[in-house]
């Protein structure tokens, strides 16, 4: 894997495979992945065993929709030599995490998810009574904990399942994590940063400790990091006795808020495959662009000459994503003063739209045709993961006292 501009931080996160993807997948998340997986370490998966616990009635789609998924990363621009593509059913490992976290984890925690409720209201013609569907976030967590991630990139509307996440790993931590001999443990380690960056550590961890100081807390996991002579259990021991807790088995992380720019579909709601308004990422061009002619506008424009308001229409949503400040200033003019019409208004945007589904509909072609490629790709990206969590798995299994195998 090429190497990473942010220290090798790392980050996780995943995507459910429901079908071919469009500009809402697209600009919610898989832009944003696309970014970070040159600034950090990425593992990206294709969250099939999600997938059943909605849809588990109709699993004939599952392995093509999971195919199509990846060829859709690939085509938007995810890099396999700088990031971790795999799927999630092909590392067992995320099976038995979220078998050993549910020993230990609260009813009550999962049944106070916000989407919890949220989704039974919203899919009532589904039989959503299961342990699976209850166990979703608990799987989530499985899948985000396993690779010890520092972040896990989010919209401000996910930051409930990151912090879930956090709560399951510290309660992990705090059953587990406490050895019989964890003090000696410690001083044996802070012993092997060195004399003086010992007594650094022991005043960055009194600030922390005393003072609450965060960026002493920083510094100290810096400090912490860089200690060639550390095992991977003595940073561990570290980390812990750095925040006053037991050994760090599960490492808590962070939301990574991401930009989600709002991507309206063809009727003005969100664009999603369940009100059928989306545009492919692969869709042909004229169909992507007999689509956006025929889109929703200002329903106060019912003549050319009646005055418009952006404010109130979706496309112009779109324009926020595609469109240059000069292109922006030209619509919001043109609409209001009704110098121009509707079709003249998209015909910019359809032009930014279809020239980046064509790029990626290019690039997409390639692996459609290379189907052993795309095969290479996944197994690779699978391999890494495993070995990955096997590393979790070995330490979870220690920790709570299970043979490793």
């Amino acid at each position: 894997m090429a190497a990473n501009t942010t220290q090798n931080r790392r980050v996780v996160s995943g995507m459910r495979p429901t079908g071919p993807l469009h500009l809402g997948n697209y600009h919610g998340a898989l832009a944003n992945w696309i970014d970070l997986q040159y600034r950090y370490e990425c593992f990206f998966f294709v969250a099939d065993w999600h997938a059943l616990t909605t849809d588990y009635e109709d699993t004939t789609a599952l392995k093509s929709n999971t195919r199509e998924v990846i060829i859709d990363w690939l085509g938007a621009g995810l890099n396999p030599d700088a990031c971790t593509i795999f799927v999630q059913s092909r590392i067992p490992e995320h099976a038995e995490l979220h078998l050993i976290l549910s020993m230990v984890t609260p009813v009550a925690w999962l049944e106070r998810v916000p989407t919890y409720k949220d989704q039974i209201e919203q899919l009532k013609d589904k039989d959503l009574g299961t342990y699976g569907f209850l166990g979703y976030p608990l799987l989530q967590a499985a899948d985000i904990l396993m690779y010890r991630p520092e972040f896990v990139p989010v919209g401000e509307d996910q930051v409930a399942h990151v912090e879930i996440t956090r709560e399951i790993a510290r309660r992990f931590n705090n059953i587990y994590g406490r050895e019989p001999d964890f003090e000696a443990r410690c001083e044996r380690a802070i012993r092997r940063l060195g004399s003086r960056n010992a007594a650094l550590y022991a005043d960055l961890r009194h600030q922390y400790q005393e003072q609450g100081n965060a960026e002493a807390l920083a510094r100290a996991r810096t400090l912490i990091e860089s200690g060639a002579r550390l095992t991977v259990a003595d940073r561990e021991r570290l980390l812990g006795h750095l925040e006053g807790g037991g050994r760090s088995i599960l490492t808590e992380p962070a939301a990574l808020l991401t930009r989600s720019p709002k991507v309206p579909g063809l009727d003005g709601r969100k664009m999603s495959k369940s009100y059928d308004n989306t545009i492919g990422l692969r869709e042909d061009p004229d169909s992507v662009s007999k689509k956006l002619r025929a889109m929703q506008t200002d329903p106060a424009r019912v003549r050319r000459s009646d005055p418009g308001d952006p404010e109130k229409c979706p496309v112009w949503d779109l324009h926020q994503i595609y469109s240059s400040e000069t292109t922006k200033s030209w619509v919001q003019t043109g609409c209001r003063s009704a110098g121009i019409g509707c079709l003249e208004c998209k015909k910019p945007l359809i032009d930014s739209v279809v020239t980046e589904i064509d790029t990626i509909r290019k690039r997409a072609r390639e692996f459609e045709e290379s189907p052993e490629v795309v095969g290479n790709i996944v197994a690779e990206g699978c391999e890494r993961a495993r070995t990955a969590a096997r590393a979790t798995m070995d330490d979870v299994r220690l920790a709570v006292g299970l043979e490793n195998r």
